[in-house]
């Protein structure tokens, strides 16, 4: 009998991590043989196709509970959990649904944070005491729940994030004069340290002849709503003041599927100068791994402890100079780019979408034999 999940997520056609996340593992669990129904959250009403059985709109009278009640159609309900996703205050809606929903719920933790406000540790903590699993993506974020929640370590369960193999033939070697390209992607928002990055390649100007950088990625949907495309214009903005317009290139389409992985692919190092000490989760950095491409990256702990083998460069946050120096590095001293290239390409298999759909599985499966084992 194939496993029959429940996903409650934010789900395409939103535009959002999450989303393209959940899409992802859908569509691999349902490979891997699952009936796999999705409770999309939105905003709005939007057109509902297959696998979407059911949408919860934020602020809908009832929603929290016909939500539940869609989810109890399945054998296992999988919560997908970041603060902003659900209504109320850090997302405090989402206790009243786990309040009424009677299969295991395993949840999967896309941010835990050191510090959160009482709040937010009630919302968790909640939600922690309702899941018959937990899941996170690093072991940091592992530690960070049994340290402070004091969560039985036999309760969390670290399976990656999951990436397709975008890997080339061979690991990245960029001509030594050969123009060079610098990608950074995701949804653009405050926080992305983009502003850095362009103050190193200022700085990177003196010592060699500067590599195309792209930043790739519309504004957030959620900043583009309270703010506008503010953050975008200052980065344009500091580009014009350091005479970089020749250099550094803006796209703002939100890309995924074959499009994204080709640029991500013709990258030569892959640039994520975020401001986060928090970030327990990237999306982005598991895909540039997958991909075999250099990375350089601030410390957030996803990329101190999916990098520390060799598959990219660390360097501090809001530092210039230490991003200029590792480009430097990569792109100009022989045989780096190569061997982190060839690091990364050796992490992917674990990365990969099939196996990490599998564990699920697995992870579903233990969950649901314990819910039907007889009482003694």
């Amino acid at each position: 009998m194939s496993a029959r999940l429940g996903m409650l997520s934010t789900y395409p056609s939103t535009p959002c991590g999450i989303a393209t996340f959940s899409a992802a593992l859908v569509a691999h669990l349902r490979q891997a043989g699952a009936d796999v129904g999705v409770v999309r959250l939105v905003d709005a009403p939007l057109d509902r196709t297959a696998p979407v059985v059911h949408e919860w709109v934020t602020g809908a009278l009832h929603g929290a509970r016909d939500a539940a009640a869609a989810l109890d159609g399945y054998d296992v309900a999988v919560l997908q959990h970041e603060y902003g996703i659900y209504g109320g205050p850090d997302g405090q809606d989402v206790l009243d649904l786990v309040a009424q929903v009677h299969v295991p719920v395993v949840t999967v933790l896309h941010t835990v944070l050191t510090r959160p406000t009482p709040n937010q540790h009630r919302v968790l903590a909640g939600l922690v005491a309702a899941s018959a699993a937990l899941v996170t993506m690093t072991t940091t974020a592992r530690d960070r729940l049994v340290a402070g929640w004091g969560v039985d370590p036999d309760r969390v369960v670290v399976i990656p994030h999951g990436a397709v193999d975008n890997r080339t033939a061979a690991a990245p070697s960029p001509a030594p004069d050969g123009p060079r390209t610098v990608l950074t992607w995701g949804l653009l928002s405050e926080g992305k340290g983009i502003e850095w990055a362009l103050l190193a390649l200022a700085e990177l100007r003196a010592r060699l002849p500067l590599p195309t950088y792209r930043v790739v990625g519309q504004t957030h949907p959620r900043v583009l709503e309270r703010e506008g495309e503010a953050y975008r214009d200052r980065l344009v903005a500091l580009t014009h003041e350091h005479g970089l317009t020749d250099t550094v290139q803006f796209d703002a389409r939100y890309l995924s599927g074959p499009d994204l992985r080709a640029v991500v692919r013709a990258a030569d190092v892959v640039l994520l100068p975020y401001d986060s000490r928090e970030q327990v989760t990237s999306g982005v950095l598991t895909e540039a791994v997958a991909a075999g491409r250099p990375v350089v990256s601030t410390r957030f702990p996803h990329a101190v402890e999916l990098l520390a083998g060799g598959a990219g460069l660390l360097v501090p946050q809001r530092d210039p100079s230490a991003i200029a120096a590792a480009l430097e590095r990569v792109l100009t001293v022989p045989g780096v780019a190569e061997t982190m290239g060839a690091t990364a390409r050796g992490l992917a298999d674990a990365l990969l979408w099939p196996d990490v759909a599998r564990r699920y599985l697995e992870l579903s499966a233990s969950v649901r034999r314990v819910v039907l084992r007889p009482a003694v």
